[in-house]
């Protein structure tokens, strides 16, 4: 797809269209919220940070 030479010029709603539509161009499942930035999976690191900042209802 030659995509390095493309992202640049992509907008970000053309980069989160391509990839909604192909699973394969993620690496690594990615969490990002207000207080956390994980990367990879760890199941412990993810339920561990999801349990802490999930808000009250």
């Amino acid at each position: 797809m030659n995509l390095k030479n493309k992202l640049g010029n992509m907008c970000v709603d053309d980069k989160i269209r391509l990839l909604s539509t192909d699973g394969m161009l993620i690496k690594r499942p990615i969490l990002v919220n207000d207080k956390t930035i994980l990367i990879g999976f760890k199941e412990k690191e993810w339920s561990d940070n999801l349990v802490q900042n999930k808000k009250p209802n």
